[in-house]
């Protein structure tokens, strides 16, 4: 068989989850040519349909779902865990009383300029639902907003990945966790993101990559270990507990398999974007065993 082409990050739980795939440790799996790159550059690969199996922004996936369907193995999802917005402590935005109390928050963020980590990336879509949309956003690589709220280049910061544990050390102040937010007003988990598969593959090769991919995720939590050299090799100089902790933040029993309540948290995020049209309604399936009508 030709090899798959296969793309995620190099973030700590996208390599934790295909290691053992990628390594040849599970008997029967596709062979696969890899591609690692930040997230703003699979979504863009998602759009140009640029290969078999990649890991994408929930965003994204809405934007490329013509041609490619979900698996329901592998994703990004969790309770509380979102995108945090983050600004100086000097600054007049002043963090929300709660996830429930955002009213305020929303309404000056709608009128900042906000750093966010890519058009298509999770971050961004919630950022739209709570602001009602965004004005005045500036994209860069999620590794240089902290920085550029430091530096007084934008007023706020949508952070992502290990941002959310070192963000403080950065001298910036929790406005507020767009996942506590999200949990809040829907009582659901937060899909962040997913493995895509593309839709041009055959059914039964479809198959194959889902079993592939829910086989690593189950393997990487029972051999932890195993996936170490492979995880801090692509973790850029990430300290080793960071590392830890954001992996056991975004591996978790929604990784192995969405179930019911996550394939309903997806449902909602896609339609409530679709509702303030930000991204196009389908009535295509969203997972690849849900037909291709």
């Amino acid at each position: 068989m030709k090899p798959l082409r296969l793309a995620f990050s190099g973030c700590p739980n996208d390599t934790f989850v295909f290691h053992a795939w990628v390594q040849g440790l599970i008997g029967g799996a596709p062979p696969v040519d890899v591609q690692l790159a930040d997230i703003d550059r699979l979504n863009q690969m998602a759009l140009e349909n640029e290969a078999d199996v990649i890991k994408v922004s929930v965003h994204a996936f809405a934007r490329a779902r013509e041609q490619y369907a979900l698996l329901h193995s592998g994703g990004a999802m969790g309770r509380g865990v979102g995108p945090l917005v983050v600004a100086r402590k000097d600054s007049s935005l002043r963090p929300a009383p709660s996830a429930t109390r955002v009213t305020e928050l929303a309404d000056n963020l709608a009128r900042a300029r906000i750093a966010i980590p890519g058009e298509l990336t999770t971050a961004a879509l919630l950022l739209g639902l709570l602001t009602g949309g965004l004005r005045n956003t500036v994209v860069m690589p999620f590794d240089r907003i902290m920085p550029a709220v430091v530096d007084g280049e934008v007023d706020a910061g949508a952070i992502i990945h290990e941002g959310r544990f070192t963000f403080g050390s950065y001298g910036l102040r929790r406005l507020l966790d767009l996942g506590e937010w999200w949990g809040a007003s829907t009582g659901l988990p937060l899909p962040l993101g997913g493995i895509a598969v593309s839709r041009s593959l055959p059914l039964e090769v479809q198959a194959a990559v889902d079993k592939a991919v829910h086989a690593s995720v189950s393997w990487a939590r029972s051999n932890p270990d195993d996936s170490r050299e492979y995880v801090a090799a692509n973790a850029q100089e990430m300290d080793v507990g960071v590392c830890r902790a954001h992996i056991d933040l975004y591996v978790n029993e929604f990784t192995v398999e969405y179930g019911a309540e996550g394939r309903e948290a997806i449902q909602r995020l896609l339609a409530s974007a679709a509702g303030i049209g930000v991204v196009p309604d389908s009535r295509r399936g969203i997972f690849w065993d849900e037909g291709q009508a």
